[in-house]
C-alpha cells in the first residue's frame, strides 16, 4: 500500500490538511479492505489504487472539511464507505450513520466499521425515503451528507425530513454541480457552494450546502 499512501499524502498536501500517523492507518485499512472485497463484489468501479486514494479519499476528506462539528451526520448511499469513513476517520467526535439500499454493501461497511474499531459509527440497510417514519431518524440529524446519490431535487426531498432544526445538507459534486440549483429550490433553501481541486483529476469538484429558509 506504499503507492496508496503517497498518493493519499500528495492529495492532503493539496487540501492542505494533515493526517495523523493513525489516521493514515486507518485509511489504508479502509483501502486495503475495500481493494479486497470489490474483487467478490461490485463495490467500485475505480480499481488503480492511485485513483482510489485521490477520488474516493481524498475527495472525501476534502468534504469534511466543510462540515460544522461536533454534529449527528447521515451519510446516504453510502456505498463502500465514501465520504462517510474517512470523515469519521479525521473527524473522530462525529456520530455517523451510514445508509445503503444494497444488503452486501452494508455488510462491507460494518466489517469496515469492526476492522477499523470506530466508535460512535453504524451502517443501516433501509431505503433512504423510508426513513423518515422511525423516530430515531426523522428530523434527527445536524448533517445529510451524499456523493452521487441523486441530482440536487430529488436529495433535498429525500434528506428534508431528516435534518433537525438548523441542519445542512451537504452533496458532493462533480463540474456540473451548479446546473442542478433550480429556482425551486433556490425558493426552499439558502445554499452556498464550495469548490476544490483533486491531483490528477481533471475536474473541479463541488460541495453544495443547503439549508432550510
Amino acid at each position: 500500500m506504499k503507492e496508496f499512501c503517497r498518493c493519499l499524502k500528495k492529495g492532503t498536501d493539496v487540501l492542505g490538511l494533515k493526517l495523523s500517523p493513525d489516521q493514515t492507518g486507518l485509511l489504508v485499512a479502509h483501502a486495503r479492505e475495500l481493494m479486497h472485497w470489490n474483487t467478490k463484489m461490485n463495490l467500485t468501479a475505480i480499481t488503480d489504487i492511485r485513483h482510489v486514494a485521490y477520488k474516493h479519499f481524498a475527495d472525501a476528506l476534502a468534504a469534511a472539511s466543510f462540515l460544522e462539528r461536533p454534529a449527528r451526520v447521515m451519510d446516504i448511499g453510502s456505498g463502500a464507505g465514501f465520504p462517510a469513513v474517512p470523515m469519521k476517520v479525521i473527524c473522530p467526535d462525529l456520530d455517523m450513520t451510514m445508509v445503503d439500499a444494497v444488503r452486501k454493501k452494508v455488510s462491507f461497511l460494518n466489517h469496515v466499521v469492526r476492522t477499523l474499531k470506530l466508535d460512535n459509527i453504524r451502517a443501516v440497510h433501509a431505503r433512504v425515503e423510508d426513513l423518515p417514519k422511525y423516530p430515531k431518524h426523522f428530523q434527527m440529524y445536524d448533517a445529510v451528507t451524499a456523493r452521487g446519490f441523486a441530482d440536487l431535487g430529488k436529495l433535498a426531498a429525500l434528506a428534508g425530513p431528516l435534518l433537525a432544526p438548523g441542519g445542512r445538507i451537504y452533496a458532493l459534486k462533480g463540474a456540473h454541480a451548479l446546473e442542478e440549483i433550480t429556482p425551486e429550490l433556490q425558493k426552499q433553501f439558502h445554499i452556498i457552494h464550495e469548490t476544490y481541486s483533486l491531483p490528477f483529476v481533471d475536474a473541479q469538484r463541488f460541495v453544495v450546502i443547503l439549508k432550510f429558509r
